[in-house]
């Protein structure tokens, strides 16, 4: 029997993932700005990029750490997970099914990977042939997906979520561990990370030595480009926020890091204006550009002041 959660919508923003959460923390009534959801699960400080810019990066890393810290934020979440390669591939495909029916039957929003590109869309409702489902390009829905087709992909994930209400941590709690979080993400050995990835200072600097050298794939500059210019707007307001929920907490520490950050953020916002995203463009496609390269190491040079102060907040809140 069809069955639909019709006002859940996906909030349109290029980390899907996060535009996917913000959608099902509003369906649930939580009261979370973008900043505070971006920033308390760490994503707004974080950058997860290889040195061609493949279009990849924004989501080919560990990002366990969006559930571990959203639980902070006053949500729950679960997961019904598989890979294509994996023996049992067809079982865990019916697992995700049933799991998300019963969520939805629940009245609990789900969302999930490659229900239509690489991207993650909410998922509203099923009917008897699969999944239906909002996000990049289809807005005001789509679907059904058919459920056995869900992870037969190129890329081969199967991964499906479901969000539930929670208790919030206290303001400074959320506040330390996403700092934390996002100290320890960028150090050049993260445990996060997968191989021929970078993150923290060290990525923009990989990033800027493939733009100079003419690497960089030219829709994955674009998609890049924008994905950590909208963390990097999210993290300053994040800090924003968070010192203005804990007054007198690390005021000087707040505004230092502030600084960095916005510093970082209108480097990111130069770098898009000068290279904006061409969805047309092929991977074939590659771009030089020496002044994108130089706008990126001046973010490089930001977030390696930024970051050192982030751990100073932690230990001073």
């Amino acid at each position: 029997m069809p069955k639909q959660l019709r006002s859940l919508r996906w909030k349109p923003a290029w980390v899907t993932h996060m535009g996917c959460l913000a959608g099902c923390t509003k369906y649930l009534k939580l009261d979370l700005s973008p900043a505070w959801l971006y920033g308390g699960t760490g994503h707004a400080f974080i950058i997860n990029i290889s040195p061609d810019a493949c279009p990849s990066g924004p989501t080919a890393w560990d990002t366990r750490m969006l559930f571990g810290l959203g639980s902070n934020l006053g949500y729950k979440p679960e997961v019904a997970f598989g890979l294509k390669r994996g023996a049992d591939f067809a079982a865990k495909q019916e697992a995700a099914w049933t799991f998300v029916r019963e969520r939805i039957d629940r009245g609990l929003p789900c969302y999930g990977w490659e229900l239509d590109r690489p991207e993650f869309y909410v998922i509203y409702g099923y009917d008897d042939v699969g999944y239906l489902y909002r996000g990049p390009l289809c807005q005001e829905g789509a679907g059904p997906k058919p459920w056995q087709a869900l992870g037969d992909s190129s890329i081969g994930v199967l991964e499906v979520y479901s969000i539930e209400r929670g208790e919030a941590a206290p303001d400074a709690k959320v506040v330390a561990d996403a700092l934390d979080f996002a100290y320890h993400h960028a150090q050049p050995c993260s445990d996060w990370r997968y191989p021929r990835y970078a993150g923290g200072p060290t990525a923009f600097e990989a990033w800027a030595a493939g733009l100079e050298r003419g690497e960089a794939h030219r829709f994955g500059q674009g998609y890049n480009g924008e994905v950590w210019r909208e963390c990097r707007e999210m993290a300053v307001e994040f800090l924003k926020e968070a010192r203005r929920r804990l007054p007198g907490k690390a005021d000087a520490a707040f505004d230092e890091a502030m600084e960095h950050y916005t510093a970082s953020r209108d480097a990111l916002r130069q770098v898009v204006k000068l290279l904006p995203f061409q969805p047309d463009t092929h991977d074939g496609q590659k771009v030089k550009s020496p002044e994108g390269a130089a706008l990126l190491r001046q973010a490089a040079a930001a977030e390696r002041l930024g970051i050192e102060i982030l751990r100073r907040i932690v230990g001073e809140i």
